[in-house]
């Protein structure tokens, strides 16, 4: 089973439906990731604000937060690696996530 994680950055929910405006950039992750789980894919998400451990925790993780700092979130591992920096939708790639190849993001 392929597993893809996220590390968002600080916010108050991953949705993007909370506060005062809707984020229509976190609701569409938020809908691509729930897709990805309907297709069998393992999908874990932290978020900075509330679960800083996970952060500190991932040797990756860290050292991409000691380098670039938060402006480098959200980041996606796939199987572990680093796949993706940037926050763009996972719309075109949820299919070559289900597979069993290798995911390249540039």
């Amino acid at each position: 089973m392929r597993q893809l994680t996220v590390y968002d950055p600080p916010q108050c929910c991953s949705t993007g439906v909370c506060g005062p405006s809707v984020d229509p950039k976190l609701s569409r992750l938020a809908a691509d990731l729930d897709w990805l789980k309907n297709q069998g894919v393992a999908v874990t998400r932290y978020n900075l604000s509330q679960q800083p451990g996970a952060f500190v925790e991932n040797a990756t993780i860290k050292g991409i937060l000691e380098r670039r700092g938060e402006e480098a979130l959200p980041v996606f591992l796939v199987d572990g690696l680093s796949r993706q920096r940037q926050p763009k939708p996972l719309f075109h790639r949820k299919r070559r996530l289900r597979s069993s190849r290798p995911l390249l993001v540039p």
